[in-house]
């Protein structure tokens, strides 16, 4: 198959296209870097011509209400590219529970994606992955100051990056799933125990303390950002701090 990979650079991306070419296909990369430009159009008709699928991995560069214009815009100029260009699997990812947290702007924002997508013109798939492992560190920062972070209790699923990547690839080469696949760690903890975790395994001597009120997860209600019937990947945190 050849693929175009949109946002094939980044930390996902370029484990996809990584491991889409060890499978024989030809994943071309393509983000700003390689002339490509999904808000002013530029580039993208060249970018998927003749390509069997698409997987788009570009991100917002906010978490606000401007992630709603992005994902908008980069959707339809992407499927208006897509759809002139013969694509015939059109693939993105996204966030476990991400319809089930309006409060979040950005969250909006990508169940509007997805809302696109399944109302658009090409066979598609949606893969929905649980927080990032390689993302806790920016979790972290967000509440801390020289003593203390603290973060609420939020069930928290985590997967590491290269399962996502896994997953995506897999997904991309096959036909289209017309749906949703939810993809999530081995373990769920409450997001300030897996900070201590973190910082205890970092050495690092700040206290956690568990605030309901602190971050962006505390507008997250209850358990939906797990789910245990998701297809769990291998890696188990411990595994993947050491």
């Amino acid at each position: 198959m050849k693929i175009a990979v949109i946002g094939g650079t980044g930390l996902i991306g370029s484990q996809v296209v990584r491991n889409l070419n060890a499978a024989g296909h030809e994943a071309v990369p393509h983000s700003k870097s390689t002339g490509v430009d999904i808000i002013g159009g530029q580039g993208l008709d060249e970018a998927v011509a003749g390509a069997d699928a698409v997987v788009n991995l570009t991100n917002s560069p906010t978490f606000d209400e401007d992630s709603l214009a992005f994902f908008r815009t980069s959707m339809e100029n992407l499927l208006d590219a897509a759809r002139k260009g013969g694509v015939g699997h059109f693939v993105i990812l996204s966030i476990v529970g991400v319809d089930q947290v309006p409060e979040l702007d950005y969250y909006r924002a990508k169940a509007l994606q997805e809302e696109i997508l399944a109302a658009g013109p090409i066979p598609y798939s949606i893969v929905r992955a649980t927080q990032f492992m390689d993302f806790m560190d920016a979790v972290l920062s967000w509440t801390a100051d020289a003593d203390t972070v603290r973060l609420p209790a939020t069930p928290i699923q985590p997967i590491a990056s290269h399962d996502v990547a896994d997953a995506v690839a897999e997904v991309v080469a096959g036909a289209p799933l017309n749906g949703i696949r939810n993809i999530a760690g081995p373990e769920v903890f409450p997001l300030d125990e897996l900070g201590r975790i973190t910082l205890s395994h970092k050495g690092d001597s700040r206290t956690v303390v568990t605030d309901p009120t602190a971050g962006m997860f505390a507008a997250v209600k209850g358990d939906v950002l797990t789910d245990k019937n998701a297809r769990l990947a291998p890696t188990r945190y411990a595994d993947w701090l050491s």
